[in-house]
């Protein structure tokens, strides 16, 4: 998983709630055995309509994806976070997630922004208005801002996912950061006992 420290790019407005994860991507999708295509799935029931957001030329290449208020919600499938990632975004903001959605995109590296119901609105009315619009997002800091707008928010990000992201630990990474010990314990168990090697 690659390391993310600051992203910045223009976005899409989703103004969508309680998107979950089967309308991000549909469950004939999770037949597929390669980790890879996710991306034409993505919102794959709305984008048979032209006018779905997703559709507009004035919003190709944006990198952040900012939703209404539930975003993620349903059951628990990475594919969702992979169709996102896929699609080219690094970043999901929504004044509200699903739970199992925030600690799947955060083990793939995709940084899910929480921020309050207000700047969510304030958000997507800006980047209709103008879609060339830029924000950056610093892990590190743990902060929005949308220079254009005036617009300054922190949000909250556990430390432990800070942690994963800011190193690009994904659950082996973070494993293999105690390797030494894991070898010295090894070493020392009991022959009679199951080993790693």
């Amino acid at each position: 998983m690659k390391a993310v420290h600051i992203i910045t790019g223009t976005a899409l407005p989703l103004d969508r709630s309680d998107v979950d994860t089967d309308q991000i991507i549909p469950s004939d999708w999770l037949k597929r055995v390669e980790r890879t295509g996710f991306e034409k799935g993505l919102f794959g029931e709305w984008r048979d309509d032209p006018s779905f957001v997703m559709n507009k030329e004035e919003y190709s290449g944006a990198s952040i994806l900012v939703a209404g208020p539930n975003f993620g919600t349903g059951s628990s499938r990475e594919h969702a976070v992979w169709a996102i990632q896929q699609a080219g975004f690094e970043a999901v903001v929504s004044p509200r997630f699903g739970p199992i959605f925030v600690n799947n995109a955060s083990n793939c590296g995709l940084l899910p922004v929480p921020v309050s119901h207000e700047v969510g609105e304030q958000l997507l009315r800006a980047i209709e208005a103008d879609p060339t619009l830029e924000i950056t997002i610093d892990v590190q800091r743990k902060t929005l801002e949308a220079p254009a707008i005036g617009l300054t928010v922190e949000f909250d990000l556990e430390d432990s996912v800070q942690h994963r992201l800011l190193n690009g630990l994904d659950d082996i990474g973070i494993t293999l950061t105690r390797a030494a010990e894991i070898s010295e314990f090894e070493a020392t168990r009991p022959s009679w006992m199951p080993t790693t090697a």
